[in-house]
């Protein structure tokens, strides 16, 4: 990784406890990041913090969950409490209770899908940039999908909400250039991973 060096950097990653969260953090911390992982319960995502630690590199695991406004802010403040700054924040949380045609969809699914995916990352972003602005540099990278950029069948209401998280990254990239924050999107397709079994 002698290429590609986050040494000294503080990296937050939430929805980490498995799949592509957790596959993100491994290798910030190979890169020699210092990385705070997040979940909803602290169970799931302590074990990659453990095994961060046991590779010799730092980590802190805090359970927090993005639909919650006062997680959130629990969440940055106890990565600055803990390392100093936030360097790198990675918007991978995300949930979908509702699988088939979109207007099979109930008002509550679609309330918890847009409420965690797209708010969540909103949430994460207006806590953190603060941070980034005050030390005069950062990187936001939300995880969107395929789903967010065409139709794609059983997958609408999530779909949906990625499709908002593009737009908030575009609208934010221009926002924050003026402050060195960057903000970019990943847009994955199908990954081998829990998260997609029903797929």
């Amino acid at each position: 990784m002698t290429e590609f060096s986050l040494s000294g950097k503080v990296a937050l990653i939430t929805g980490a406890s498995r799949g592509i969260g957790r596959a993100i953090a491994l290798r910030l911390a190979q890169a020699g990041a210092s990385v705070v992982v997040s979940s909803r319960k602290l169970e799931n995502v302590q074990p990659v913090a453990d095994e961060i630690v046991a590779a010799g590199g730092k980590a802190l695991a805090v359970q927090a969950h993005v639909g919650s406004p006062d997680d959130v802010a629990m969440l940055i403040e106890r990565t600055v409490e803990t390392f100093g700054r936030i360097d790198v924040a990675v918007n991978n949380a995300a949930t979908n209770p509702h699988f088939g045609p979109l207007l099979t969809a109930d008002e509550g699914q679609w309330d918890k899908i847009l409420d965690t995916n797209a708010k969540g990352a909103f949430r994460v972003c207006k806590a953190v940039v603060p941070h980034m602005e005050a030390q005069g540099s950062g990187k936001i990278v939300n995880m969107v999908s395929v789903a967010g950029l065409r139709p794609s069948p059983g997958m609408g209401v999530y779909g949906i909400s990625k499709a908002a998280i593009v737009m908030l990254t575009q609208v934010l990239a221009v926002e924050l250039g003026h402050a060195n924050v960057q903000v970019n999107a990943i847009a994955p397709g199908v990954i081998k991973t829990r998260f997609s079994q029903m797929l």
